[in-house]
């Protein structure tokens, strides 16, 4: 790129070709770029060329932004700021206009939780087939796409464990991608609760097909299930239940926080979240108020004297 064409190139001539370049993205992942670029950021920063980007130019976009929508301004600024870097690298620019400080930080709103009576409330509201998913989503802490990749294989009936090896999401074009977990981590198995693994064996015997690599979860006509369906299912058992607040993602939350309040450390919410560091496991250790009263109590139990 000769120095007058490097003058002139725009954030979204430079953007187009960046993510060009990135085929290391998962289809998700470039989904998402693909939406905050065309959305969010083109809109006001796009035919400006990269050069005469500025601190209060950037600054200036992203507080408008923020102000309507906090998390996706987050999402926004981190995907301009390493794009940016890029071009400090390529030297298409000297310097990266990104420089507000904590701008890439979401600060997500603390999320509700159900009780364990709700819990049972909301499967019953599910379609029959559909009602291990809130089982499996709160005692087993599964997020959504460990719930639609699981297949027959990744049941251990034997030992009442479910393996995680892989999730399953669905793309914009409705083609569904399987991958394996993120880190590590991710790649766990999980002890069952009987109660649960009970009704793990009753699915399987009802709704999955018998080969090994069948999904557990599938529609009436035999195909994978669809993000649509299960979302439209929770929707009305949400509402049912008069839980309009809680999001299908909640039922992990909501198990992680049980799990806490039995006592687990924080090594042990990360193996069971499938978490690779310790700061998603940390916040689930504020809702163990109850778990330290009970802590409280037996301490105070030591302080009397003997006999």
């Amino acid at each position: 790129m000769t120095r007058r064409r490097a003058r002139q190139v725009t954030l979204e001539a430079y953007a187009e070709q960046w993510l060009a370049h990135r085929h290391d993205l998962a289809v998700r992942t470039r989904e998402l770029y693909e939406y905050l670029l065309s959305s969010h950021i083109y809109p006001s920063l796009g035919s400006s060329p990269l050069r005469s980007l500025t601190p209060s130019m950037v600054r200036g976009w992203h507080a408008e932004l923020a102000q309507r929508h906090p998390s996706t301004a987050a999402k926004a600024y981190r995907l301009l700021s390493t794009m940016m870097r890029t071009a400090v690298t390529d030297g298409v620019v000297t310097s990266s206009p990104c420089r507000v400080r904590g701008a890439g930080v979401e600060h997500s709103s603390e999320r509700p939780v159900a009780t364990a009576r709700e819990v049972d409330a909301l499967a019953e509201a599910m379609p029959e087939d559909l009602r291990l998913a809130v089982l499996l989503a709160t005692w087993c802490q599964l997020r959504r796409g460990e719930i639609l990749g699981l297949r027959r294989c990744d049941v251990d009936e034997v030992h009442s464990i479910i393996r995680v090896e892989q999730s399953r999401t669905i793309a914009r074009d409705g083609s569904s991608i399987i991958k394996p977990p993120k880190t590590r981590a991710g790649r766990r198995s999980l002890a069952v609760p009987e109660s649960v693994m009970n009704v793990v064996l009753w699915h399987l015997d009802r709704y999955t097909a018998m080969a090994s690599e069948s999904l557990l979860f599938s529609a009436r006509n035999g195909q994978p299930l669809s993000v649509g369906v299960l979302q439209r299912a929770w929707n009305n058992a949400r509402m049912s239940v008069g839980r309009a607040d809680l999001h299908l993602h909640d039922l992990r939350h909501t198990g992680l926080t049980f799990a806490a309040a039995t006592g687990a450390t924080t090594a042990e919410l990360m193996r069971r979240a499938g978490h690779a560091s310790t700061d998603a496991a940390l916040r689930y250790q504020h809702a163990t108020q109850g778990r330290d009263r009970v802590l409280a109590t037996a301490l105070e139990e030591l302080m009397k004297p003997s006999g």
